[in-house]
């Protein structure tokens, strides 16, 4: 079969079927391409043109590319609606951020913003399996430590089903940091904090940030924490 393509500038005045080529005449120019077309007359093209039209084609392509493994990274990075700490099943409050870890002790994290967003409170879960993690009213004392100039603590025991909620509740200058490490004063903060005692490994679960973004989000709060126990 005669196929393949020729310039019109040095080839001879035959194609591959012997015919002699049409408009030969025509002054050649190196980037006009002619193929033969089912060894009929030689059909030809702008290289230019093809090489924009190329061009063009993967563009769109690496656009298209991109717009989709972009989508793709959005859906898998969307906030679940539910997450498991412990033996209880959470739902996520609507309108709290779901925030990635980046400590093997924190099982999830939130943001919780106020009214007019531009104060955010945290919300953090603790697991650290059967046995482990200290007894409630070690964890409870501790919390209570991080704050100074206390002011409104309150601790209390809610029993739901077979198990028993204990609540932390504390206003005052949250001193934020890790144990053992510096620490940075937080002044006019409060502290919501949830104790769910199990034998699978106590839940731990501590709201801090500015007193009324925490004191908006205490209903939501307690909702939360209890609803896997009923």
């Amino acid at each position: 079969m005669c196929q393949g393509y020729t310039s019109l500038s040095g080839f001879s005045a035959a194609d591959f079927s012997g015919r002699p080529l049409q408009n030969f005449n025509r002054p050649a120019r190196a980037d006009l391409l002619r193929f033969p077309n089912q060894c009929g007359p030689l059909r030809e093209f702008d290289t230019n043109e093809t090489m924009s039209y190329d061009n063009f084609m993967r563009t769109f392509g690496w656009t298209v590319g991109f717009a989709v493994s972009l989508s793709f990274q959005l859906l898998g990075a969307e906030a679940p609606k539910t997450f498991k700490v412990g033996e209880f099943t959470f739902s996520r409050p609507a309108d709290w951020q779901w925030v990635d870890v980046t400590s093997s002790m924190r099982k999830a994290q939130f943001k919780v913003t106020g009214g007019d967003k531009s104060q955010a409170a945290e919300v953090v879960f603790f697991y650290f399996g059967e046995g482990n993690g200290g007894g409630t009213k070690a964890n409870v004392d501790r919390w209570l430590a991080q704050f100074q100039q206390q002011s409104n603590p309150k601790v209390e025991d809610t029993k739901l089903g077979k198990h028993t909620i204990t609540y932390v509740q504390v206003e005052g200058t949250y001193m934020s940091g890790m144990p053992g490490g510096p620490k940075t004063p937080q002044p006019n903060s409060m502290l919501l904090g949830a104790i769910i005692d199990s034998s699978e490994g106590n839940v731990f679960i501590k709201m801090t940030g500015p007193i009324p973004v925490v004191k908006s989000a205490k209903e939501t709060f307690n909702k939360m924490v209890e609803e896997p126990l009923k």
